[in-house]
């Protein structure tokens, strides 16, 4: 009962749950907003700067978005002492995003500018990302040698693949990966150990999900008018009731297990939809994406990351979202 370990995993677990109530999450996205007006007000400037494109806008905001939660999971903390380290699996968590996040970017390093970078730069960039990796896990022996293995697993078969990891479903792998760890291990990826999230947080939560299913949907199925419409109508309302029967579960429960049957229950919605339809609005995808990863940096708290979901917002024609969404619902 008064062993050191149990009063510091009880006090930063106290301190936590007390600060989960606490407006933080509220106050980071109000201080937000100015910044994200800026950046949507010269979201062209930027974009030419960058020399973002529509045809590229996917594969560097693809890599602008995995580069950002790289740092993230690295820099985000790394105290596992406090964090049950008999049944945390954190480490391995940690490490599986790394080595996606290194193999995504370093896959497409070949199509991005260097900046000026001479190769002493170059060999001191990798070797300050090789020490970072190693501080962030000294838990263990060897929890080094898991992130920096991951790490360097990941680039070398980015830089050996002979094409470049599709954007549109390497970014969603991503952010469906952080979104479900946030859930899994509550000590490390949000503000509470084993606390409960707020309303907020969860609906944040819900549009990534959602907003990333209809990606899937919109990038791999085509419309061909198919499925009877009595049929069609009769199957619709049975997934809507399906989703939202999982929706209220889950913000009763924050269940892993139910996240993913809801976002499963969406994907299997939006399928139909875009089976049944004869066309699909253009650049639904896209603005589906950009929703996903505005929603993304939200519960990461990673105004960069929203930034980058406004700037390819910018980039697709001023259309009516909310009606031709409808569609798929």
């Amino acid at each position: 009962m008064f062993d050191d370990v149990v009063i510091v995993q009880s006090a930063v677990s106290a301190f936590n749950n007390a600060a989960l109530a606490a407006p933080a999450f509220l106050w980071w996205g109000i201080l937000s907003v100015p910044l994200m007006a800026i950046v949507w007000k010269f979201a062209p400037m930027i974009n030419k700067m960058l020399g973002i494109n529509e045809n590229n806008i996917a594969a560097r905001g693809g890599v602008g978005v995995a580069a950002m939660t790289f740092l993230w999971v690295v820099l985000f903390g790394g105290n596992y002492a406090v964090l049950r380290d008999g049944v945390s699996v954190l480490p391995f968590v940690v490490a599986t995003i790394v080595f996606l996040t290194s193999l995504f970017v370093s896959s497409h390093l070949r199509d991005l500018p260097t900046g000026g970078l001479n190769r002493r730069a170059k060999i001191g960039l990798v070797a300050l990302i090789i020490v970072m990796l190693g501080l962030s896990d000294l838990h263990a022996w060897w929890g080094p040698l898991l992130q920096v293995g991951a790490f360097a697993f990941g680039a070398i078969l980015g830089r050996l693949a002979r094409v470049s990891m599709r954007p549109v479903a390497g970014i969603v792998l991503i952010v469906f990966l952080v979104s479900v760890a946030m859930l899994m291990q509550p000590e490390f990826f949000r503000f509470g150990q084993l606390g409960n999230l707020t309303l907020a947080h969860l609906l944040f939560l819900m549009v990534v999900g959602v907003s990333g299913m209809a990606v899937i949907a919109l990038n791999n199925v085509n419309p061909l008018g198919k499925i009877r419409h009595s049929a069609y109508i009769k199957l619709k309302w049975m997934m809507r009731f399906v989703a939202l029967l999982m929706m209220a579960l889950f913000v009763l429960t924050e269940s892993v297990p139910l996240f993913i049957a809801m976002c499963g229950a969406m994907l299997i919605l939006f399928m139909m939809s875009v089976w049944h339809a004869k066309s699909i609005p253009n650049k639904l995808m896209e603005m589906c994406l950009a929703v996903m990863i505005v929603a993304f940096g939200v519960i990461t708290t990673m105004p960069a990351v929203s930034a980058i979901g406004l700037l390819c917002w910018a980039m697709i024609p001023r259309t009516n979202f909310w009606r031709e969404i409808r569609g798929l619902l």
